[in-house]
């Protein structure tokens, strides 16, 4: 069903609200031009949007070394959209999740259906202006009433019910349920315990699980900073590893993660991102639409080893290109052109 609504929703926007391509931003791009990828699907800035996401991620897989593809339309600069087109190819690194869990543990209908009206309450919240989410918080932070009366539900099942939502987490099938218990246990009383379990949500098949999952663990991880006698521990691995996927959420989250993770000594996760995933990130600082592009920018660089004021006032002035190079360690001109491509 989510499926269906999120390639319903994304004709939607091509027929009505949003008929023209904006900023087109491409990534998992390492053997395969953006060349190919434009002629292939016919898009180009200005251009109409398509009426099927599906049709489109079905021409890019049929381009030579592509496995798949991942195309989402997001909302919206005056009259336009921007197109964000991921693939994944063949021999290169990349996000490998475990296999759908066939178990039957379940989660009350009342917890369902009062997470249910709190993202019903937090996109209207969203609609008007009022939820936002910075680099410094973990969860959104509805301005809305009706959200904020129902997050006191989430912390009362999560303290008394860890069990449950473990249980979901590892042996529920629906896929849905399991996204509502990666984002419930975040409400519960901060541990270890609680923290692994959200790093073993990361494995997840399912992206809006692994979102979840990332969006709590990013709570605990603002806590653990102001809290360091609670000694949590919250790893780097799985965030640099999720910056291979070809989902943009997983990209997104784990970006915005890794930032709090390196806010202060951060040096293992900077050594892991340099080791691991230094170009995926680079494409990723590189994207055109700007608000997307910042936080993995920001991350690049203090892996360039940079002050955060200094990343700001470059990327102020529109001057990314030299921190991303530096990050890169790419004085040579044609690696710098081959990553751009």
């Amino acid at each position: 069903m989510r499926q269906f609504l999120a390639l319903l929703a994304f004709a939607t926007l091509a027929r009505a609200q949003m008929p023209h391509v904006g900023d087109i931003n491409l990534y998992g791009l390492h053997k395969v031009t953006a060349e190919k990828i434009l002629s292939a699907t016919g898009l180009r800035p200005g251009g109409s949007l398509p009426g099927s996401r599906g049709d489109l991620e079905d021409a890019i897989e049929k381009i030579s070394d592509v496995v798949q593809a991942r195309v989402e339309a997001v909302c919206c600069e005056g009259s336009t959209a921007a197109l964000f087109i991921g693939i994944e190819e063949r021999g290169a690194a990349h996000a490998a999740f475990r296999s759908e869990p066939a178990g039957e543990a379940a989660l009350p209908q009342d917890l369902l259906g009062a997470y249910q009206q709190f993202l019903t309450a937090l996109t209207r919240a969203a609609a008007r202006g009022n939820a936002t989410e910075d680099l410094t918080s973990g969860h959104s932070v509805p301005d809305d009433a009706d959200a904020s009366a129902l997050q006191p539900q989430f912390v009362t099942f999560a303290s008394e019910h860890l069990n449950t939502l473990h249980e979901v987490l590892r042996n529920g099938s629906d896929a849905d349920q399991r996204a509502v218990a990666a984002a419930v246990i975040g409400y519960a009383p901060p541990s270890q315990e609680v923290v692994n379990e959200l790093q073993y949500a990361l494995d997840d098949p399912d992206a809006a699980v692994r979102a979840n999952a990332i969006r709590s663990l990013k709570a605990i991880t603002v806590l653990a900073s102001k809290r360091p006698q609670a000694g949590l521990k919250v790893s780097p691995t799985w965030f640099v590893e999720l910056l291979h996927s070809v989902e943009l959420s997983d990209r997104m989250e784990s970006a915005k993660a890794l930032l709090l993770l390196t806010d202060q000594a951060g040096q293992p996760a900077l050594d892991l991102i340099r080791e691991r995933a230094l170009p995926d990130l680079a494409e990723m600082a590189r994207w055109k639409t700007l608000r997307y592009a910042l936080p993995p920018f920001l991350l690049l660089g203090r892996v360039a080893g940079l002050p955060d004021a200094a990343a700001q006032q470059a990327w102020e002035k529109g001057d990314r290109e030299p921190i991303i190079r530096k990050a890169l360690g790419a004085d040579d001109a044609k690696s710098a052109k081959r990553m751009r491509k």
